[in-house]
């Protein structure tokens, strides 16, 4: 007797073990596996380029594994999959649900569609330890603040469930007619800045179990206070991992389970709930990447530069602990989590351009760009989201560098330009005299830019601005 043929659709799941649906897909049936390249209902928020080279990758890694069998198209799904199901006779699909709204809207609409055929649809959560909908206050309404959130929501209600092993046995269908390569979905730049972030990076099921075993073993012991020193090896570095589906937030919570209830473990889970977090408020707020989620800031007095906006971007601020963030996400596709809220700080307060702007550039330089945690985040330094920081919290660049990159490696690896300077002035270069700027051999206007804007000054045109909101409250 033949095997029912069954498609497996990967999206954000790009991983064999712990997939629910390819895990039910692959009880007693033939599996097609499929990935669409979707920038047709996607339109505005198509990948950005450290993603697409992500991607491609994963791809890849993801290929291998299942022998060479993944079948690749690019265009509208609908049209994709009604397409496959016509001439391959299939009559099911499985898919991981994803959360973001436009995908939400395509995949309601797909169902519709494939139901209005005979075709039976079954979709399970792979991506998220709750869903969204579960966890609410007691009056049915979600949750604003995350510790609320995490500690009465999360922690209180049902455990995430345990992760599932690969499937074993997997039999696989074929559509060499109309499957594309991997390489013509030209997910790579042309200009191949990608070459050097590459070796950053181990891409792929695989090397996110590695990186986190690394993290398990190495790391998470000084993760509570270790991950506020973005030169030490105190972070996780999963977060592609998991935003692609190479690795799992259910693996990542109960392998850090297993290593004990530590203070750093703790933290290290309610890190994955600010995922979670963050998932929630997309899905209750579906305008969230554009819209503040407190209306007062519509009326926020945003700058317009250009040239500073373009400064802050390629790091030629002249304040070296943003430049120092903003040229490790150019080169690595990723910042560590302090400095990406004293770069996010210092674009929205010091120098008083919109969020949308930086929500933009990490979304395109990111390889974790993420958008419930890419528009939750920006929102929340800008004051404007849930549980957001206050407006008066304004992160001081140099005190920042001077705290938690105290011996300067930080600095000195992405901004070597100024790396003879002194620890006591390579916070604030523009206060050396002059025979240190000699010593180390440093122009300040010629080797390392002079500061956009004074510190002090910006930071109280920032809380002036701020301040003319809670007129709008009286």
């Amino acid at each position: 007797m033949n095997k029912p043929k069954v498609i497996h659709w990967f999206r954000q799941d790009l991983r064999l073990s712990d997939n629910p649906a390819l895990f039910e897909a692959a009880k007693n049936s033939s599996i097609l596996p499929i990935y669409i390249l979707d920038e047709i209902n996607s339109k505005e928020l198509t990948m950005g380029e450290a993603s697409r080279f992500w991607l491609h990758h994963s791809l890849n890694s993801l290929n291998k594994s299942l022998d060479q069998n993944l079948s690749i198209y690019s265009g509208d799904p609908i049209e994709v999959i009604l397409d496959i199901i016509d001439r391959l006779d299939i009559n099911e699909i499985f898919w991981n649900r994803c959360y973001e709204p436009w995908r939400i809207n395509r995949d309601t609409h797909i169902k519709k569609k494939l139901g209005l055929k005979g075709i039976k649809v079954n979709t399970l959560n792979a991506s998220l330890l709750w869903e969204p909908w579960t966890i609410k206050k007691g009056d049915g309404t979600p949750y604003k603040v995350f510790t609320p959130y995490f500690r009465k929501g999360c922690l209180l209600s049902d455990e995430p469930r345990k992760p599932l092993p690969a499937p074993s046995n997997l039999d696989f269908l074929n559509d060499s007619k109309k499957s594309l390569k991997i390489n013509d979905l030209a997910l790579l730049p042309l200009v191949r800045w990608d070459i050097e972030m590459k070796p950053f990076w181990n891409i792929g099921e695989d090397g996110a179990h590695k990186r986190l075993k690394e993290f398990l073993d190495n790391g998470i012991a000084n993760y509570k206070n270790g991950r506020n020193f973005p030169a030490k090896p105190f972070v996780s570095k999963i977060s592609p991992h998991i935003h692609f589906g190479e690795i799992s937030p259910n693996q990542a919570w109960y392998a850090a389970k297993d290593k004990g209830n530590d203070a750093s473990i703790d933290h290290f889970l309610s890190e994955l709930g600010w995922r979670e977090f963050s998932y929630t408020q997309l899905y209750f707020n579906p305008e969230l990447p554009k819209k503040n989620l407190q209306p007062k800031f519509d009326l926020f007095p945003w700058d317009k530069d250009e040239k500073k906006l373009i400064a802050w971007q390629k790091g030629q601020t002249g304040i070296p602990m943003v430049d120092a963030g903003m040229r490790e996400l150019w080169l690595t596709g990723a910042m560590h989590n302090r400095v990406r809220m004293v770069v996010g700080s210092f674009l929205v307060k010091n120098l008083l351009l919109h969020w949308h702007h930086g929500e933009r550039w990490f979304w395109d330089c990111l390889v974790d760009a993420d958008l419930a945690s890419n528009s939750a985040s920006w929102q929340w330094i800008a004051g404007c989201g849930a549980d957001a920081a206050p407006y008066f919290r304004i992160f001081n660049p140099v005190t920042q560098g001077e705290k938690f990159d105290p011996d300067g490696e930080y600095i000195r690896n992405y901004i070597p330009e100024i790396s003879n300077l002194s620890n006591k002035y390579l916070f604030s270069p523009w206060e050396a005299p002059q025979e240190e700027l000699d010593r180390a051999g440093v122009v300040i206007g010629k080797d390392y830019p002079k500061p956009i804007i004074d510190l002090k000054l910006s930071r109280q045109n920032a809380l002036e601005a701020f301040k003319s909101l809670k007129k709008v409250d009286d």
